[in-house]
């Protein structure tokens, strides 16, 4: 399988890799759509001429961005639409509301290194039934707007995070091992890309396709609010913007280049038809022989993409939220 390269790389804006396309006729929803590179992925959207609805926990803070949004583009059909994806039966009321065909799902939204174990009533770990369990269950709830779509594409936003943990299935909630904030992202970014590979094998037949992407490393969005303050703080006042992270170095990217890849994957002509793949910098991610130390500051884990995983965690999901 050939490995998709684009124009486009590290330095890449959302609004370079959109130009010259045409969404006019196109309905999209971006969760976390009111803050970091959820509003810079709408505002493109909007800019080439989609139905943007911002999928939002915050609806005051998604009517400001919408308006914003709309005085920037022009474009007037920017919606918000109220979505907590810690909260099934938020994500079952959003999916229910929604009528006529989806184009486009931008799974964005996310929390990252809650510092304490946070359990949903039903018993969930925080972060993996947000980042996961909240956008699988709305991906279950629009399967018929996007198959209605009849070409529809499913962004499904990871980050380099995955390679902190493969998905541990006997223990997804941390009841028999200790918390570890960064262990738990971990899985839920990896159950992020696995989503994509099996979201495709099953759904492709009616059309709807779905790749992982991870944005890059960028410090302002709402994702830092659970780190030290006085450490984001050196890492803003850093020159080269860069730090020595797990032995690697990391580049941090503006919101407009973190969008980049969300935006190039849900909209470029190069990926017609193609799904169960992860993207960075505008490019297909390598991926990584999983001798490989995880120290890489880039490329995909092989077992983000291993279908047997990715079957698996379907399978979980699935009885999770049955019995949840």
């Amino acid at each position: 399988m050939t490995a998709i390269t684009t124009p486009f790389g590290f330095e890449s804006t959302a609004a370079e890799v959109i130009a010259g396309i045409d969404l006019s006729g196109k309905r999209v929803i971006v969760t976390g759509g009111s803050s970091g590179i959820g509003v810079e992925t709408a505002r493109e959207l909007a800019g080439a001429g989609a139905d943007v609805t911002l999928a939002v926990r915050d609806t005051n803070a998604g009517d400001r961005t919408a308006a914003e949004i709309t005085a920037t583009t022009d474009n007037a059909a920017v919606h918000v639409g109220r979505l907590d994806l810690a909260d099934q039966a938020s994500v079952a009321a959003f999916a229910a509301s929604w009528s006529g065909p989806l184009h486009m799902l931008v799974n964005n939204a996310g929390v990252m290194a809650l510092p304490d174990l946070g359990l949903t009533p039903e018993g969930w770990e925080m972060q993996f039934a947000t980042n996961h369990l909240g956008h699988f269950a709305l991906a279950l709830g629009l399967h018929d707007a996007l198959a209605a779509a009849g070409a529809a594409r499913i962004v499904s936003v990871s980050s380099r995070g995955h390679m902190r943990s493969p998905e541990i299935f006997d223990d997804i909630n941390f009841a028999s091992r200790p918390y570890d904030p960064w262990l738990a992202y971990g899985q839920s970014k990896t159950a992020n890309v696995l989503f994509a590979v099996e979201a495709t094998r099953r759904w492709r037949d009616s059309g709807i396709t779905a790749n992982a992407v991870h944005p890059g490393a960028i410090l302002e969005t709402n994702l830092s609010r659970y780190l030290d303050p006085e450490y984001l703080a050196q890492l803003r006042a850093s020159a080269t913007y860069a730090e020595t992270y797990d032995g690697s170095t990391l580049r941090y990217k503006t919101l407009e280049q973190g969008a980049a890849t969300s935006v190039l994957v849900a909209t470029s002509p190069l990926l017609e038809g193609v799904g169960s793949r992860c993207f960075e910098d505008c490019n297909e991610a390598r991926v990584l022989d999983p001798n490989e130390p995880n120290t890489s500051s880039t490329g995909v884990a092989a077992y983000a993409l291993d279908p047997g995983n990715a079957r698996r965690l379907w399978d979980v999901s699935l009885r999770m939220l049955q019995t949840g």
